[in-house]
């Protein structure tokens, strides 16, 4: 019969006010004052509380295989965990290795999140090597609604590209109109630098930054960008860590080379001296590219303000303490990854708007709106507009409360941001139209959500 979102302050990338949200099967049909429910309609009173459209998080990792072991979560788990965090849509990197079949590994993830994901999702599509056949593998991905690819310049010899397979492409990429995000560090530095530290006997998880230092990504950025440039193709730089990086990232844009820019919320909470800690412990927070110093924390919150740094995501990808154990001896054994997807917005309003200087226009801009026009979702997602879905976050901005894993939906044993205080969270999250979380509780359908076929 319909849903009535009352009384909340809608606040968009670009707006912010006062105002009814009528919702008719899984659209918004009208946005007006004062709108009288029709009988049977569902009203939801958002009288003090926000009302933002539902996040998007551009880089997510559920069905991997990595490093020897699997990531530990499933559709349901990581789409409940991410809908009561505020993200009711996901793009998730499907990641087949340099051994297996692209086209076969593109059904497979499909496969593995049809029916079973209660939010929407996308996937990028990995390109682990370009062989003769991977063009027309590629081209009929395209062709099946999936708008971006994803190159590793890191991790030799299992996802990562050599230059001639990044070249070609990115020429593909470019006919297609394709945009390609990269993970940017220079693979072969890593790999001599691994060995080095690990010649040294510098065995444990402190020395994994030591072996991906700030100048590596530099360069693997720079590098990005000179194809770029070479071929006219768009690109996107996921999980930026570091100024350095970004400064290769925007004298490209100066330039004119087509490149927008992600960092993800480990890389603005969290600073080297966690992965520093005594008694491998340390091995919770080991991501690539790696947490850094403090000092890039502050430059990159002025970067996301100023729109230097485009999107906010995850790169969602949580293991297990004894997964994380794989690493003791070897700390190129660790498997890489922080689960996040379900405290992105939290934590992203908390130290950035309520506590720090964020805008709260450039908090949606970047945790859904940019996203949502980079990757051929605008204006269905990423909005509050009428004839957009019904994809809508009451956010409570009065709540105080704290992280643990004790209470978290990740199917995961530790959580990175434990102890660490939040200002604010959903109350209620629609798919859809469709009722998912109410009061903070997961209450909706784990089949709801839908493959994004693009452009």
């Amino acid at each position: 019969m319909g849903l009535l979102i009352k009384g909340g302050e809608i606040v968009t990338a670009s707006s912010r006010y006062v105002a009814d949200i009528w919702c008719e099967g899984e659209t918004i049909t009208r946005i007006e004052k004062d709108i009288d429910p029709p009988a049977g309609a569902e009203v939801i009173d958002a009288t003090g509380k926000f009302v933002f459209p539902g996040f998007i998080d551009p880089h997510v990792h559920i069905h991997l295989p990595f490093m020897g072991t699997f990531a530990k979560d499933t559709h349901t788990t990581a789409s409940i965990a991410a809908l009561v965090g505020g993200t009711t849509t996901y793009i998730e990197m499907c990641c087949p290795s340099r051994e297996d079949d692209a086209l076969e590994g593109y059904e497979l993830w499909k496969n593995k999140a049809e029916g079973k994901s209660a939010c929407d999702y996308t996937f990028h599509m990995a390109v682990s090597k370009f062989d003769e056949k991977t063009e027309a593998q590629l081209r009929e991905i395209v062709k099946d609604g999936m708008t971006s690819f994803k190159v590793f310049l890191a991790y030799k010899d299992f996802f990562g590209v050599y230059d001639e397979e990044l070249y070609k492409t990115l020429k593909l990429a470019k006919e297609l109109d394709v945009i390609v995000t990269a993970h940017c560090e220079n693979a072969e530095l890593v790999f001599q630098l691994q060995q080095q530290l690990l010649s040294e006997g510098k065995t444990g998880p402190e020395w994994h930054e030591p072996s991906r230092p700030e100048r590596v990504e530099a360069e693997g950025t720079s590098h990005f960008a000179s194809f770029l440039e070479m071929t006219g193709a768009r690109g996107y730089v996921v999980h930026l860590s570091c100024r350095a990086a970004l400064e290769a990232a925007v004298a490209a844009r100066d330039r004119g080379v087509d490149i927008t820019v992600e960092t993800v919320i480990p890389h603005l909470i969290f600073d080297k001296t966690y992965a520093e800690r005594d008694n491998f412990e340390g091995a919770k927070w080991v991501m690539s590219p790696p947490l850094r110093e403090k000092s890039n924390q502050p430059y990159l919150w002025n970067a996301l303000n100023s729109g230097a740094i485009d999107t906010i995501g995850t790169d969602h990808c949580p293991f297990d303490l004894e997964q994380k154990d794989m690493g003791k001896g070897d700390f190129t054994k660790i498997p890489n990854g922080i689960p996040g997807i379900e405290d992105r917005v939290n934590l992203l309003y908390t130290y950035g708007v309520s506590r720090g200087n964020l805008d709260i226009h450039r908090f949606v801009d970047s945790a859904s709106t940019k996203a949502a026009k980079l990757f051929d979702l605008f204006p269905k997602k990423g909005c509050i507009a009428v004839g957009s879905d019904a994809d809508l976050v009451v956010y409570d901005p009065n709540y105080r409360g704290k992280i643990s894993a004790e209470t978290h939906q990740v199917n995961n044993d530790y959580s990175g941001f434990e102890g660490f205080e939040i200002d604010g969270k959903p109350s209620v999250v629609t798919v859809r139209g469709q009722v998912a979380v109410r009061d903070g509780k997961f209450v909706g359908d784990t089949s709801r959500g839908q493959l994004l076929r693009r452009r």
